[in-house]
């Protein structure tokens, strides 16, 4: 049986669609964005202050850059990001020729390969995005493709798996991953929640290999054992639509989880003032240094 974690608000953000927290272990600083607010945040927990950056569009997420700065990947394909000036110099758009599209969730690998999918912005959005990964030479590869909603994404610490989530599926599938390569192949699923609780959306592995994913719609982060497809711990939030969590802290012991408060009615909003808040909990786990890109 699961046990119950609680969580607590640590930023009453209000973001419109929080998404794609990392933690840079160098600057001790959380990163996250707010994909429909155009915005790169950089959260300081030891002074509770959130600096945002506009990036001017549509922004699905962040990793930190081995040489400094960070990468994104925005509506208009993969760019650098200086965080001092917040600078954008934009590297390739793969799917220029598809404008309703924009890019989602993504992480860079154990070789500092950055890995981020796309989705169509239009209702009818089914199998109209693609999974690709950028090169520390900056080369762009398409990886995958018929996926609609590009989401949660993570490396087994032997690295032979990658993890993935295509949130309509309700599904975490396992690739097999080639590290030397970036090659994927074969996907099975390891987890598959039909029923609910919501749609699964971002997800991180902690030290023990567990993974951790959020529930879009559903209140919660599931902590489930990807060996054996088991519930091993929920984190219940007071928010309808947690987006998505990672470990950060200086012992990497805390998880922070981003939230959105779009699409939701007034009422809503009146039972869930904090709609689109950063929270975290004390698992009592860690989790790993994120990877940060290579070129």
């Amino acid at each position: 049986m699961s046990h119950r974690i609680p969580a607590e608000l640590v930023l009453d953000a209000r973001a419109l669609l929080g998404e794609g927290p990392i933690w840079d272990v160098r600057r001790q600083a959380l990163y996250w964005v707010d994909i429909a607010g155009g915005k790169v945040h950089i959260f300081d927990p030891t002074t509770g202050q959130d600096r945002a950056i506009d990036v001017g569009q549509p922004v699905g997420t962040i990793v930190p850059r081995r040489n400094g700065g960070a990468l994104v990947a925005l509506r208009d394909g993969f760019a650098a990001l200086d965080l001092e000036t917040g600078a954008l110099t934009m590297i390739a758009d793969p799917e220029a020729h598809l404008p309703q599209n924009r890019f989602n969730d993504g992480k860079c690998d154990p070789a500092g390969r950055f890995w981020a999918g796309t989705m169509r912005l239009a209702e009818d959005r089914t199998g109209a995005g693609s999974l690709y990964r950028l090169d520390p030479d900056l080369t762009v590869h398409k990886m995958w493709s018929n996926i609609t909603v590009a989401n949660g994404i993570a490396w087994s610490h032997d690295a032979t798996t990658m993890y993935y989530i295509d949130t309509p599926t309700r599904m975490v599938v396992a690739f097999e991953y080639d590290l030397a390569t970036g090659a994927i192949a074969n996907p099975k699923p390891v987890i598959s929640t039909p029923d609910g609780p919501g749609f699964p959306d971002g997800m991180t592995i902690d030290a023990e290999g567990m993974l951790w994913v959020a529930y879009w719609d559903g209140w919660r982060v599931v902590r489930w054992d990807p060996a054996t497809g088991e519930a091993l711990a929920v984190i219940e939030l007071p928010v309808q639509r947690p987006t998505a969590p990672w470990f950060g802290g200086p012992d990497l012991d805390v998880l922070y989880i981003t939230s959105a408060r779009v699409g939701l009615s007034e009422e809503a909003l009146q039972q869930q003032p904090h709609a689109g808040g950063l929270f975290a909990a004390r698992p009592g786990v860690r989790g790993v240094p994120a990877f940060e890109f290579a070129g």
